[in-house]
């Protein structure tokens, strides 16, 4: 009789589970297996589950030890259910020396062909902060999807509540038209820098406006992206998503539960001119409020973070999250996160378990091609698997020098 084939959970999957997890997955595989093989179930005691596990790990026969303890039901159960382990897991094994032996996908995308010459003309980057001690990189306020997506992404955090909204048409911001947020708070800090240096100097500058008003070739070569037609037809679209999208936070510091007003990333945006083939040519957006205050006040040192210029050429929505949260927590040093920690302040749609993928594939893909500024492992943890995250001493990726805060 042909027995059933299993239907495996990678070794990477498998990797993610906590040992409860594990557990409860190889005594429901057992008797699956059992099952559909017309076999007696059998509970797998503490020693079986530990010799079962570290086998479904490496796949080594020897690390069932059948020599070792003998005959008896379990034994048989478990050499039966290793060979059905062993014969299910030749094609994952077959994909994963595949993997091993082909380049893995470069985490930075190729720049614009006229990249080298532009980069002289565009300013340092900086991403802003929501509200005092609430700053948008310990979350992602937008969707980590290339795509326009509907719905709503909710974060709860240790003194607060955010809430990141989309348009009923337009839907949530993606992470790479946030690209034109900072773009926006970039021209805006220089501007203030500007503005300082000239009443050091003893001038009566003017304040820098409410309004920013750019050329779509200045955003898209700010964003380090190609001025093909499909980009400017892209960016009316991304203006569209970032005016209808908003941030409603509730402060729960203090005991005290206090409702921010919803705000939203781009106060709003016209299309001023267009070209002769009817693409975007010039257009006006305006800063919103918080952003403003938060930019333009007469601290010495403004809670802004400097971006690497590389950052624009991280092709995935997850690197991008993460390069951001490196940035914010490991500073100049280290961080770690629980891969569960990470999939809540992503705000990504994704289950846990591919989400887990998905980071992983990441990491591995970095360590041939390194992430701007930070190297990445993965470590095991006490209960599941950590993200740790380490700035590296390397001076050619060294971010700009930040001229507006210590961080």
């Amino acid at each position: 009789m042909t027995k059933s084939k299993l239907n495996l959970m990678s070794r990477e999957q498998f990797g993610t589970l906590t040992l409860h997890e594990k557990n409860a997955y190889l005594q429901k595989m057992a008797d699956d297996f059992a099952d559909a093989n017309q076999r007696e179930r059998i509970e797998l005691d503490k020693d079986g589950l530990s010799r079962l596990r570290r086998y479904y790990s490496r796949r080594v026969w020897a690390d069932l030890k059948l020599d070792e303890a003998g005959g008896g039901p379990l034994n048989r159960a478990l050499r039966s259910l290793g060979e059905g382990i062993r014969n299910a897991s030749i094609e994952a094994d077959v994909t994963g020396a595949l993997m091993s032996e082909t380049k893995p996908k470069r985490v930075l995308r190729s720049p614009p062909q006229d990249d080298a010459q532009l980069m002289f003309f565009v300013p340092t980057v900086y991403d802003a902060p929501l509200k005092d001690d609430v700053n948008l990189m310990d979350v992602a306020p937008f969707s980590l999807s290339k795509r326009a997506t509907k719905g709503i992404i909710k974060y709860e955090l240790k003194d607060c509540l955010i809430t990141i909204e989309g348009g009923a048409e337009s839907g949530l911001a993606t992470v790479f038209d946030y690209d034109i947020f900072l773009n926006m708070v970039s021209y805006l800090a220089e501007e203030v820098q500007q503005y300082r240096r000239e009443e050091a100097k003893g001038l009566r500058p003017n304040i820098p406006p409410k309004t920013y008003r750019p050329s779509a070739s200045h955003i898209l070569k700010f964003c380090r992206r190609s001025d093909g037609g499909k980009s400017y037809e892209d960016l009316e679209a991304a203006l569209d998503r970032l005016a209808n999208t908003t941030i409603k936070v509730v402060n729960l510091s203090g005991g005290n539960r206090r409702q921010v007003d919803s705000r939203p990333l781009i106060g709003g945006y016209s299309v001023v001119s267009r070209t002769g083939a009817n693409k975007i040519d010039t257009v006006e957006i305006t800063i919103p409020d918080w952003v403003y205050t938060s930019v333009v006040r007469s601290d010495k040192k403004l809670p802004l973070l400097t971006l690497h210029q590389d950052y624009f050429l991280i092709s995935s929505g997850i690197g991008r999250y993460i390069y951001r949260l490196a940035r914010k927590a490991a500073g100049k040093t280290e961080a770690r996160y629980s891969i569960s920690e990470l999939h809540r302040r992503s705000g990504s749609s994704q289950e846990l378990r591919k989400f887990a993928y998905d980071l992983r594939e990441f990491v591995t893909r970095t360590q041939a091609f390194p992430m701007p500024e930070y190297d990445l492992a993965m470590e095991q943890g006490r209960e599941e698997q950590m993200l740790y995250m380490r700035r590296r001493n390397d001076d050619e990726l060294k971010a700009p020098v930040d001229l507006l805060s210590d961080a």
